[in-house]
């Protein structure tokens, strides 16, 4: 106690930005912690792009394997931490009642959200350098703009991100859980991402292209793979996508 008679240091809640960035964190040291999270976020992709890019399993088309591959195994990873792993962790804070007794701390819900973004941002530079390491040793040659590659795993981030915060807010853990390893496994397949969409009937191409994988995967390949300038068709089907998903979770989303 100081000689006017308060204390030092004073108590109340520290600033937002600091509460922000100690939840951060907090959040990213227990995904990368978490095993689950680990096999979707880095053993997979890896696994994908190591097998697909040395065994002769899937015609990729003319040139190296690597090439086609690796732009799709990136957008798999950003699937796979902003939709996947973030709508299976955040159903389970929400039954467990986590999210309800943080939602009442000092740290405002919209700070909450923030630090979980600012969680699944940095777990992706982490993928994506990795992933990236990893396709350059198998003899990966990326093209196009860095600019370019930056705005669609931007978009495609915030379009997953509020995919998977709607499933985690409005459906039942497990049922979480079930969907969105279901979904996983459906665009895994079917989105672009190890498997050419061309491969796919034409009526099929067209639904399927309109997926926010496809157009990320697409995206992705069109600038890495063949040196194509900004994306703006892709940009514009995940641009739709981050609006309508990030809008209907932040209407329909339930913290208990």
């Amino acid at each position: 106690m100081t000689a006017t008679g308060t204390y030092s240091p004073q108590p109340g809640a520290a600033p937002p930005a600091r509460m922000i960035a100690a939840q951060a964190v907090l959040e990213t040291r227990m995904l990368l912690r978490n095993g689950e999270q680990l096999l979707l976020t880095v053993i997979i992709p890896t696994l994908l792009l190591v097998l697909f890019s040395t065994v002769d399993v899937v015609d990729t088309g003319d040139g190296a394997a690597v090439d086609f591959l690796a732009p799709g195994v990136l957008a798999l990873a950003v699937m796979s931490t902003a939709f996947t792993g973030q709508a299976i962790a955040t159903g389970f804070e929400r039954r467990y009642g986590v999210l309800k007794r943080l939602a009442a701390s000092p740290l405002p819900r919209w700070g909450l959200m923030t630090a979980k973004t600012l969680s699944v941002l940095v777990t992706e530079v982490l993928q994506v350098v990795l992933l990236t390491v990893i396709a350059l040793l198998l003899g990966w040659d990326p093209q196009g703009s860095a600019l370019a590659v930056v705005a669609l795993l931007a978009l495609g981030t915030a379009a997953f991100s509020g995919l998977g915060l709607l499933m985690a807010g409005t459906l039942k853990a497990e049922a979480t859980l079930a969907a969105a390893n279901l979904v996983y496994l459906l665009l895994l397949v079917g989105g672009g991402v190890v498997v050419p969409l061309d491969r796919f009937p034409d009526a099929a191409q067209d639904v399927l292209g309109l997926l926010p994988v496809a157009a990320l995967s697409e995206g992705l390949r069109d600038v890495l793979q063949h040196g194509a300038g900004m994306p703006w068709a892709d940009l514009g089907i995940l641009t739709a996508w981050a609006v309508a998903g990030l809008a209907a979770a932040g209407t329909f989303f339930r913290w208990e």
